[in-house]
């Protein structure tokens, strides 16, 4: 299905002799598996004192945890399952590894896929599992003593100096938004555990400089608020408090404590955008100045800090890349872009810096990830692992990120795929992300869209009003606008690449999951003329449905989120009931007449699939007989298997091919 295969060769008839050398064949398409199979190497990890680099990679059945010794280059496994995943994993010391077993692609804090907690030396030796995993023991004397299965890892390393780190007991009152974690000192050789006092209803904690926890931010009746630990008197106090599912005043994001104990955080003092700011948690001051901004963008950014300060930051603009204030990391900075000059790499230094070795995390819009061990001293550089070996970066599309203006002049980035070697009038999939109040895009490989390009077509990604990342101002303006101005973005995007002359204004398909999955459908229904097809996955089709979902009780939208968020963003039920009906493709069903591919998770707890089933319904009912129906067991919001995802795109490819490929000729 690739537009490449179809390419004709133009030659004037003078030149077109028998002596003419025959074309090659076309190279066949890459397969889905080496775009969807779980990669070679997933991530990676230096010891905090950077003689060992931990790097999660595929095993002979599952993916395992091998440990490189930097200083001969020797490999050896330290954590496998013979059933499972090794899933998330770090390092608890030199020469310990904290790592959890079963599904990484499940939700956070997943119920159903609960992965135990595991601890093991980076040699293999002394393995100790530490918390229960959903299905995986009989209960015994020996699993009695171990944690219950809703222990979890916390974010942020931790101090990294002794055999102990804090662990989350986290109780669920539905999961996204409505669980709490409790804190646990956990020694990982010995399976001792402390309980720690911790502010009531956290569900997130931030160490500081000593790996302690210090942050503990909290949320219920839809407030965040945010305890710190008061160093003076030991107890946990309430430094601030602000709306949860808002951009208002005096709201930010934590992100890492400077060494004098103030925060470091996002945060916005004026203007449209976030920056990085110092807030001082016991007089509720910030600093006037932001200390660091990306021009058009929120701050969204991991800290790279050292033991006397703020060394540099890993920052989002449209694409990820190092902002360094230290001059000797800057020159590091810059021989390493040397070596590797067609990819961005990401540098991450070792807790202790107790040798010269830096990890580098290196990709393109065309490159998937690999990873490296850099030696600042003796530039050697040693690739550790790649993420898609298959992935010939040469056949991959190329990428860039743009700005057009939408009907009430309100600019759009977006992400334009085009496949390698093709321009002009291509057949376009507009991929509508999900959330939708969250970023959607950056410039990176990314397996949907490159798998769509390797197969003859553009992908345009918008970034629609009420998308997080661009400002205050463009997250506002989609407020309580589903199916309304944040649709037209999408039909704008896509009328502009017809008139830019990339898409084939008769060949555009509208696709999605989530809200992508809705808006895909409300594309169907809101601007027939201009797409030819949909494919949707775990989409929303009635507006009202979420809201009354929560009958089910394992639904993981909470009521806090159901009662604050939903009405801020989406729209209050008493108020709204007209627009629901007017912008629920259940109740617009008869105006879609385009071939549609339906696809839910028989477990979706967020998106029940009654959204599905009512909606398949009711376009037989009204005649539409071009709808092709999935429905995949044991899969959850969106596809954690690989098997599922191949499956997927295989049949995507496939419903493209008869609907708007290179071959088809398009009426309407």
């Amino acid at each position: 299905m690739r537009a490449a295969a179809a390419c004709i060769l133009a030659v004037t008839p003078a030149l077109a002799t028998s002596a003419a050398p025959a074309a090659l064949p076309a190279a066949p398409p890459i397969p889905a598996t080496s775009f969807f199979q779980l990669p070679a190497a997933s991530s990676a990890a230096l010891s905090p004192g950077g003689h060992f680099l931990a790097i999660q990679e595929a095993g002979p059945k599952h993916q395992q945890v091998s440990v490189i010794d930097l200083r001969d280059n020797s490999r050896k496994v330290a954590a496998r399952f013979g059933d499972a995943d090794v899933g998330y994993f770090r390092w608890v010391n030199d020469e310990r590894l904290l790592f959890t077993a079963g599904n990484r692609y499940a939700q956070r804090f997943s119920e159903r896929y609960a992965p135990g907690l595991y601890a093991v030396n980076r040699d293999g030796s002394a393995y100790r599992q530490l918390a229960a995993r959903t299905n995986s023991v009989l209960w015994s004397d020996t699993a009695s003593r171990m944690l219950p299965w809703h222990t979890f890892m916390l974010d942020g390393v931790g101090a990294q100096d002794s055999d102990w780190v804090y662990v989350a007991d986290v109780d669920y009152v539905g999961a996204g938004y409505g669980y709490t974690e409790k804190l646990l000192r956990l020694n990982t050789v010995t399976g001792d555990r402390q309980p720690v006092v911790s502010p009531p209803g956290t569900r997130r904690y931030l160490p500081d400089y000593q790996g302690i926890p210090r942050l503990g931010i909290a949320g219920a009746n839809g407030n965040v608020a945010i305890h710190y630990l008061d160093p003076a008197s030991g107890s946990w106090k309430v430094a601030a408090s602000f709306p949860e599912f808002s951009s208002s005043s005096g709201s930010f994001q934590a992100l890492d404590f400077a060494a004098d104990g103030r925060l470091y955080a996002a945060a916005r003092t004026s203007g449209d955008t976030t920056g990085l700011h110092l807030l001082d948690l016991a007089s509720g001051t910030a600093s006037s100045e932001p200390i660091l901004t990306v021009p058009g963008h929120d701050l969204t950014a991991a800290l790279v800090r050292g033991k006397d300060g703020l060394l540099g930051a890993r920052v989002l603009a449209d694409k990820m890349q190092m902002r360094w204030f230290d001059p000797a990391l800057q020159a590091v900075q810059a021989a390493i872009d040397a070596k590797l000059p067609d990819t961005t790499n990401l540098v991450t230094l070792p807790l202790r810096r107790a040798t010269d070795w830096v990890l580098v995390e290196s990709y393109s819009d065309r490159q998937p990830p690999f990873y490296s061990a850099y030696n600042t001293s003796s530039q050697a550089l040693l690739r550790a692992g790649a993420s898609r070996p298959a992935i010939d970066p040469g056949r991959m599309g190329q990428q860039r990120v743009l700005r057009y203006t939408a009907r009430d002049g309100l600019q759009i980035p977006a992400l334009l795929t085009v496949p390698a070697g093709q321009q002009g009038k291509l057949p376009l999939v507009v991929l509508v992300h999900g959330g939708p109040h969250e970023r959607g895009t950056r410039w990176e490989w990314n397996a949907d869209n490159q798998f769509l390009a390797s197969r003859g077509y553009a992908v345009l990604e918008p970034e629609f009003r009420g998308s997080t990342g661009y400002g205050d101002q463009h997250f506002r303006a989609g407020w309580q606008q589903w199916g309304k101005k944040m649709q037209d973005d999408i039909a704008d995007g896509a009328s502009w690449a017809v008139e830019q002359g990339i898409a084939d204004g008769k060949r555009i398909c509208i696709a999605g999951g989530g809200y992508g999955g809705y808006s895909a459908l409300m594309g169907l229904v809101n601007d027939p003329q201009l797409f030819k097809c949909g494919i949707a996955w775990a989409a929303i089709t009635d507006i009202q449905q979420l809201y009354d979902g929560h009958w089910r009780f394992d639904s993981d939208l909470s009521k806090d989120f159901q009662q604050y968020g939903m009405p801020t963003l989406i729209g209050d039920p008493a108020t709204h009931a007209e627009q629901f009906q007017a912008t629920s493709p259940l109740h617009q069903a008869a105006r879609i007449t385009q071939p549609l591919l339906l696809a839910y998770g028989d477990d979706d707890r967020r998106v029940l699939p009654v959204h599905g089933t009512r909606l398949r319904k009711a376009l037989r009912a009204a005649g539409n007989q071009q709808v092709e129906w999935i429905e995949y067991e044991d899969e959850e919001h969106g596809w954690g298997k690989p098997a599922t995802q191949i499956d997927f795109w295989t049949r995507v490819e496939k419903f493209l091919g008869r609907h708007i490929g290179p071959d088809q000729k398009t009426q309407f």
